[in-house]
């Protein structure tokens, strides 16, 4: 039988039972195992954590644990590079580069708003989700612990709320993506980039009424979808800027062109 001391920190707490919150704990079990499969057996997904100490000393997810072992485990560092201390193999997470899972279609429609790159297609599957965000180095986005534990996905952020409002600004803030966001910059259909595009070329695709108004237009590079600052512009900004305030309610999704 071997025993540990384990203690979590910050928001890695969340995914605790509550007696377990905050504090360290005991933890018995019969067979040896590997530091990463204790944390996963606690509730918390790999793709939490950036340090995790043994004894005061920083391992990666592959090291056995030993019998009489203190572990520390913590969430990531935004604000500071650790990456002379933490041994867990993983490039920068401030990849600006996201996929979602079926249950985010209004979360990615609000991440590409702020123009950020984000595939979501609702007919992927869970292996489908893992393996692409292991490809293409994206990072996966999901409210499913048991997502995040596949083996193949190196970078993850589990969203503790279920509204897309709150949902855009944890992306925001546990990726310190604020300084990132470039409105305009990504069709909200399909994720292609959008690209300035005279009047008259896209004069067939565009009301009358607001050629005599509008002037200035975009057309998305993937599926030709055009875009302009119309009677939505404003409701635009405000989602943009609730996203980016500390604080303010949530509002409607995107409006289409």
């Amino acid at each position: 039988m071997f025993t540990v001391e384990l203690r979590f920190y910050e928001e890695l707490n969340d995914f605790l039972a509550r007696d377990r919150r905050k504090r360290a704990y005991s933890f018995s079990f019969a067979e040896r195992r590997s530091v990463k499969d204790l944390i996963e057996s606690q509730g918390v997904p790999h793709t939490e954590v950036d340090l995790i100490l043994a004894n005061g000393e920083s391992v990666g997810f592959e090291y056995i644990v030993r019998d009489g072992d203190r572990i520390s485990v913590y969430p990531r560092f935004e604000s500071f590079d650790i990456g002379r201390v933490s041994r867990l193999g993983r490039p920068p997470l401030r990849q600006c580069r996201f996929i979602a899972d079926v249950h985010l279609g209004k979360l990615v429609r609000r991440l590409r708003l702020l123009g950020f790159d984000c595939l979501y297609n609702p007919r992927w599957g869970d292996a489908e989700l893992a393996a692409r965000s292991a490809v293409e180095k994206r990072i996966l986005l999901t409210r499913d612990r048991g997502l995040l534990k596949r083996a193949v996905v190196s970078h993850g952020v589990f969203l503790h709320s279920d509204a897309a409002a709150e949902q855009l600004k944890e992306v925001l803030r546990r990726l310190d993506l604020t300084g990132r966001v470039r409105p305009l910059a990504r069709c909200l259909k399909c994720n292609g980039d959008l690209k300035p595009v005279a009047e008259e070329v896209v004069r067939d695709r565009v009301p009358a009424r607001t050629l005599r108004y509008i002037h200035r237009y975009l057309e998305c590079d993937q599926c030709g979808k055009v875009y302009w600052k119309g009677t939505h512009w404003s409701r635009l900004r405000r989602i943009i800027r609730e996203a980016l305030s500390p604080s303010g309610s949530d509002a409607d999704s995107p409006p289409r062109s």
